[in-house]
C-alpha cells in the first residue's frame, strides 16, 4: 500500500512538473542564463535578452547571465546556491558539456559524472523555486577549426552528441524542458559550410567558442525551448476598403492611399553585419529563425495588379499579389528595416548590463561566501555589499528596458 501511495505521489509530482514546463514564459519571469565560457562570451545570452525584451513573448521579462569560463556542470553545482539565488530566478537555462567532456572520447565514468551533475543542477533549481527549467545540451565544435583537424572534430562531436543524449534523458526524467543546442548548431554549420566552404567558421576560430553566427543558433534553440511562439505581429492592409489593421503590440496611426503609419511596441528581431564574417546576418540563411521565431506578417488585400511594390523604410521590393494575400514575413524579406537602429540601441544597453553581470556573480557575490562562512559576525555587512551590487546591476537592467521605446514606421503599397 505504501509503495503504491509513493508511486502515485511521484507520478503527480512529475505531471505537475511537466505541466509547469509546458506553460512557458509568464509575465514578470526572471530568466537566469547559465553556462561556461561560451555563455560568458555574452553573445547568445545577449540575443536571448534582446528577444525577451523587444520581441516580447511575455511582458516584463528580466534576464541575467551567469557564464563562467572553464566551468563544468559539477563546478556550477558547488556554487549555484550562493551565486545565483540572489537573482531569484523563476526560469533557468543551462548549457554545460563542452568542458565536461574533457576534449577527449566519451567514457563511462565521464558520462556518469555529467549525468549525475546535470540532475543535481535541476534538483537544486527546483529547491530554489525555479518554475521553468531548460536543460541545454552543449553545442558542437567546428568541423574544420577545432584543433585544425577534421578527425579531432569528429571525435569530440561524438562526445558532445552523447552528452546531448544524456541531457535529454535527464530532462525527461526530471520532467523539465530540453534544448537541443547541439543539433541546432551542427545542422546549421553543415549547411553553411556546404555553401560557403570550410573556411567559414561556425564554432569560432578556435573551434570551441562560436562567433555571432553559431551563437545565434544557440539562442534559437533556447528560445524555442522556452516556448516562444514567434508571433511578432500582423499588419493587414485592405486596398479596396481603404483601411489598415494591426495586431496587438502595433497601432495604426494613419492610413492614406496605400501608405500606413504604424507605431510598434513589439520589435522584430534584427540581424547585423559584424566584423570578421561570422555574422548573425550570414547565419539566418541556414537557420529557421525567422520562420519559427520572427514572424512579422504583412497581408495585402484588394490589389488591382499581379505585381505589387512594397516599400518599408528605405527598402522597396516587388511581390506577387497572391503572395501578399497569403501574407509575407516582413522580418525575413526586409533585413534592412526601420527597426535596425532602435534594436541596436537596446542591444547596446543589454550588452552593458551583461558586461557588469560577469564581475557581479564571479567576483562580488561569489567572494562573499567564504567571508560569511569564516566571519559570520559581519553577515550584515556582506548582505549590504550584495544588495549594493545587485542595485548597480538593476540600474543597467532598467536602462535596457527603458530603451525599448515604440517605433513609428511606414509601409507603402503600390500596385503596378
Amino acid at each position: 500500500m505504501l509503495r503504491r501511495l509513493c508511486a502515485a505521489v511521484l507520478t503527480i509530482l512529475l505531471l505537475v512538473s511537466i505541466s509547469n514546463a509546458a506553460e512557458g514564459l509568464k509575465a514578470g519571469d526572471s530568466v537566469a542564463i547559465v553556462g561556461d565560457s561560451i555563455t560568458e562570451q555574452k553573445f547568445y545570452s545577449v540575443y536571448m535578452e534582446d528577444y525577451l525584451l523587444m520581441c516580447k513573448p511575455a511582458a516584463e521579462l528580466k534576464t541575467c547571465q551567469f557564464g563562467w569560463s572553464g566551468e563544468t556542470s559539477w563546478g556550477f553545482v558547488a556554487r549555484m546556491n550562493n551565486d545565483v539565488s540572489w537573482f531569484h530566478p523563476t526560469v533557468a537555462t543551462t548549457c554545460y558539456g563542452m568542458n565536461d567532456g574533457g576534449y577527449s572520447p566519451q567514457a563511462p565514468d565521464k558520462a556518469k559524472k555529467y549525468r549525475d551533475n546535470q540532475k543535481a543542477i535541476v534538483q537544486q533549481f527546483k529547491k530554489m523555486g525555479v518554475r521553468l527549467i531548460v536543460v541545454g545540451s552543449p553545442g558542437c565544435v567546428d568541423a574544420d577549426t577545432f584543433h585544425k583537424s577534421t578527425e579531432a572534430a569528429v571525435m569530440y562531436n561524438k562526445t558532445l552528441a552523447s552528452e546531448r543524449d544524456i541531457a535529454k534523458e535527464v530532462a525527461e526524467e526530471e520532467g523539465v524542458v530540453f534544448a537541443d543546442v547541439y543539433d541546432a548548431m551542427f545542422d546549421a554549420m553543415t549547411k553553411a559550410k556546404a555553401k560557403l566552404g570550410s573556411n567559414y567558421a561556425f564554432a569560432g576560430g578556435d573551434g570551441v567558442h562560436p562567433g555571432p553566427n553559431g551563437q545565434l543558433a544557440m539562442a534559437y534553440a533556447f528560445l524555442k525551448a522556452l516556448g516562444c511562439d514567434g508571433n511578432i505581429g500582423m499588419i493587414t492592409i485592405d486596398l479596396g476598403a481603404g483601411k489598415a489593421e494591426a495586431s496587438e503590440g502595433h497601432k495604426v496611426v494613419s492610413y492614406q492611399d496605400g501608405a500606413v503609419e504604424i507605431e510598434s511596441s513589439k520589435y522584430p528581431f534584427c540581424f547585423y553585419v559584424e566584423p570578421g564574417g561570422q555574422t548573425t546576418r550570414s547565419a539566418i540563411e541556414f537557420l529557421p529563425f525567422n520562420e519559427d521565431l520572427n514572424r512579422f506578417q504583412l497581408v495585402v488585400k484588394g490589389a488591382n495588379a499581379d505585381q505589387v511594390k512594397v516599400t518599408w523604410g528605405n527598402t522597396e521590393k516587388m511581390f506577387a499579389k497572391a503572395d501578399l494575400e497569403k501574407g509575407i514575413n516582413l522580418a525575413a524579406e526586409f533585413i534592412d528595416n526601420p527597426f535596425n537602429g532602435p534594436f541596436m540601441k537596446v542591444q547596446q544597453a543589454v550588452q552593458a548590463q551583461q558586461n557588469l553581470e560577469t564581475p557581479l556573480h564571479k567576483t562580488w557575490i561569489h567572494n562573499l561566501q567564504p567571508i560569511r562562512e569564516q566571519l559570520p559576525e559581519v553577515r550584515e555587512e556582506t548582505d549590504r555589499i550584495a544588495a549594493a551590487a545587485a542595485q548597480r546591476r538593476q540600474k543597467l537592467a532598467d536602462a535596457a528596458s527603458a530603451a525599448v521605446v515604440p517605433v513609428r514606421h511606414t509601409i507603402k503599397i503600390e500596385a503596378k
